[in-house]
């Protein structure tokens, strides 16, 4: 790579952050726009993100973006249309400008040629859109030009000079790659091991002055008798001389005794020199991780910057009315963290929109505000642990659907749904699979979502369930830990072997006395806070070989409590040696997931410990206790091969998705619009059918009316494979009774087969 390709591919990548940033204003600004009442409020909104326009105009063009910089010019018109009120803000002009910000996404997000950008078409499309609105005027509107202020203007020239070098602030303000950062807390965070070690070290040198100090005591309280084996010099007399042998050990023991005084002098310095070494050492390490820390940190906003255009768009699509509020995002957290939870966050703000927040008329009719409200809510649950609570006011989870999605997807047989109590049934939306949606699209009803979500939440460390009230809305909670890297842990022992376990979902270390383990339904319990536990073996959940373990219980044994979500679990443990900051170093690529482990960490001693991951355990120990109530595992899925229906009336649609259908293991049979699919049902079976919605003679939409209005027909499952993608179709296909409704302009196999195997 030469020297000018390197210049801008950092002038690229610095120019995608500050358009970031620009982008995420805009679109703040246009959710404002929609919600302020005020004139004057939208004033200094229209002002503000006029400039953020202009500036966003200039560093695209000083990058030679011009599809970029022709959307910023377009929409700068708008914005300085509305500055000078020669044109109204309506609900139609706002759907376009938010469309702009969603082309501009698509354009960064292209910018290194790993994601496909828009055409050209339709961005000459949406950039001629935005003149013909620049220009328009309302009936009978008088014109009336604002003052522009000149050294607003002149600051945005200014800017516009340099908007890849300097960004917001940037007298205070340095930016600094994201992979030198991590590179250089990573190398913080190493000292903890320095640390841990000198510590180490000053402890042994401190039981070695101890244990000589000791000895040194002892030598000092010899029996005097032993000095009479001492030569008296004055005496002449040879047979009052000791024995020579006699003499020789004296000297010896005086020897010795001079010897361990001086190791014993010199120890005790050493001694002090380490602690000392420690105070300092410690004062210092802690005081770089401490500063690490507070470079890697972020305010939680910075997550929530997208979530107000997110539920603004979803509920516009779906004919809804939401708004979005937050609480506590100025807490800060690991920037690690809030990476790795954005996705996350995402899914369930959007799983509040589709599945919680009802229509306005629904709403009204149960007298609620026509706008629904979905929040987050983020809060300090103690020194070590974060609470992220998303919630909503719809219409709350209905249990019995969510134990019928269970029932349908083989997790549970209709007896075990049964005996589940609403806590429990609540649990099951986080297994792949289970889902209340009643039509399959590209926005939810595949049951993966809240699988998705524990699996990255546990990744973090951290845990998540579910709260509802039906008619009132639903609250997922997130507990999490304020950083990644280190944390506070408590270290076991199960037999010869050592464990760390997160103080962050460990309730309390407990002794338990022998005549306190109950046995309920053959399996052991323990009280715990007045409520009724399951005891088990640490070493039987890790599954480690019994040997050396007695059958009989000792009189008094050792456990630690973990628990989530109200949930808990007793585990017997052999010893708790004692709480320590734990360093966690990763697994590696090969033993990226470990069932029961989360990574591993190097005491002072050199030893390296596992770090046990709570909601494995928790998982784990389920099997072994009846009490937590075992969910059954899915029935043994059947082999044999399964029959569709492809009917479109495209070839190359329908040779694509037939060989797609094949190729996964399906016998696939084809038709060529509404009616020769309807007669093909009838004389032929098949499990599923999959139809385009605009066809000849029968579209999809009449093709699923008739399979539902036929009795024989009523059950088999109809998937809409279609490019109608407004929310009226998406509508009609749910009025029909279709199973999944699939865009075709969004297309994934992966989300067709997803479908078809949730729905035979």
């Amino acid at each position: 790579m030469d020297k000018d390709s390197a210049f801008l591919k950092k002038l690229l990548a610095t120019f995608k952050v500050e358009a970031t940033e620009h982008i995420q204003a805009i679109s703040r600004g246009l959710i404002e726009l929609e919600q302020s009442p005020s004139s004057e409020a939208q004033t200094q909104t229209v002002e503000r993100i006029f400039r953020e326009s202009h500036s966003m105009k200039g560093a695209a063009r000083s990058v030679g973006l011009t599809d970029f910089e022709n959307v910023c010019q377009a929409l700068e018109s708008v914005f300085a249309a509305l500055k000078r009120r020669e044109i109204v803000s309506t609900r139609e002009l706002l759907d376009l400008l938010h469309l702009s910000i969603n082309v501009l996404s698509e354009l960064l997000a292209g910018i290194e040629g790993t994601r496909p950008v828009p055409d050209r078409k339709k961005i000459r499309d949406l950039t001629s859109r935005m003149s013909d609105a620049a220009r328009a005027r309302p009936p009978g509107a008088e014109i009336r030009v604002m003052e522009e202020q000149p050294s607003d203007y002149q600051t945005a020239q200014r800017e516009e000079a340099w908007p890849t070098a300097l960004g917001p602030g940037s007298a205070d303000v340095m930016r600094v790659s994201k992979e030198k950062l991590h590179s250089l807390i990573l190398q913080g965070e190493a000292f903890l091991s320095v640390k841990q070690s000198v510590a180490q070290q000053a402890a042994e040198l401190r039981a070695i002055t101890a244990a000589v100090q000791t000895v040194r005591k002892e030598w000092a309280k010899m029996p005097p008798e032993i000095r009479e084996y001492v030569p008296n010099k004055a005496r002449n007399d040879a047979a009052s001389l000791p024995d020579e042998k006699k003499k020789k050990l004296l000297d010896f023991f005086e020897k010795q005794e001079e010897r361990i005084s001086k190791i014993a002098h010199g120890l005790s310095g050493l001694s002090t020199s380490a602690d000392r070494d420690l105070r300092s050492i410690g004062a210092l390490v802690d005081g770089f991780l401490e500063d690490i820390k507070t470079v890697s940190l972020l305010p939680f906003s910075s997550v929530l910057e997208i979530m107000p255009k997110i539920v603004r768009d979803l509920s516009h699509d779906q004919g809804k009315e939401a708004r979005f509020a937050s609480l506590g995002g100025e807490l800060e957290m690991d920037k690690r963290i809030l990476d790795e939870l954005r996705e996350p966050l995402i899914h369930l703000v959007r799983n509040c929109v589709d599945h919680g927040i009802e229509k306005p008329e629904a709403r009204m009719a149960q007298k609620k505000p026509p706008a629904g409200t979905i929040n987050i809510e983020v809060k300090h649950r103690d020194g070590k642990t974060v609470e992220v609570a998303v919630s909503d006011d719809g219409q709350g989870i209905d249990h019995v659907a969510v134990r019928n999605s269970a029932i349908k997807s083989g997790i549970l047989s209709r007896g075990e749904a049964d005996a589940l109590d609403d806590e429990q049934t609540l649990e099951l939306m986080f297994r792949s699979g289970v889902t209340t949606s009643p039509l399959i699209t590209d926005i939810s009803g595949r049951g993966l979502g809240l699988a998705i979500v524990r699996e990255r939440v546990e990744k973090l460390g951290g845990t998540v369930f579910c709260e509802s009230t039906v008619g009132q809305g639903a609250v997922f909670r997130m507990l999490l830990p304020l950083t990644l890297a280190t944390f506070r842990g408590v270290i076991v022992r199960v037999a010869d072997s050592q464990y760390v376990i997160p103080t962050f979902g460990l309730e309390r270390t407990v002794r338990v006395k022998k005549d306190e383990i109950k046995t309920v339904e053959n399996r052991e319990t323990i009280v715990f806070d007045g409520r009724t536990v399951p005891f088990v073996p640490l070493w039987a959940v890790l599954e480690l070989p019994p040997e050396g373990k007695n059958s009989e219980v000792r009189e008094v044994t050792h456990a630690v409590v973990l628990g989530t979500g109200g949930y808990r679990i007793a585990f017997e443990v052999d010893e708790v040696l004692g709480e320590h900051e734990v360093l966690v170093k990763d697994l590696g690529r090969q033993l990226r997931r470990i069932r029961n482990v989360s990574g591993a960490t190097v005491l002072g001693t050199g030893k390296v410990v596992p770090i046990l991951n709570i909601s494995d355990l928790l998982k784990s120990a389920v099997k072994i206790s009846s009490t937590a109530r075992p969910i059954a595992r899915a029935e043994q899925v059947s082999l044999e091969r399964k029959s569709l229906l492809v009917v479109e009336d495209s070839i190359t649609s329908r040779t694509l998705l037939k060989n797609i259908l094949e190729a996964s293991g399906y016998d696939v049979q084809t038709a060529v619009d509404g009616v020769d699919a309807l007669t093909k049902i009838k004389t032929g079976t098949f499990d599923l059918v999959i139809s385009d919605v605009d066809m000849p003679r029968m579209n999809g939409f009449d093709l699923t009316a008739k399979i539902r209005a036929d009795k024989k027909l009523a059950d088999m499952p109809v998937v809409l494979v279609t490019a109608l993608e407004s929310r009226d179709d998406r509508e009609r296909g749910v009025e029909v009774g279709a199973n999944a409704y699939i865009v075709k302009s969004s297309f994934d196999k992966s989300n067709l087969l997803e479908a078809i195997k949730r729905l035979i």
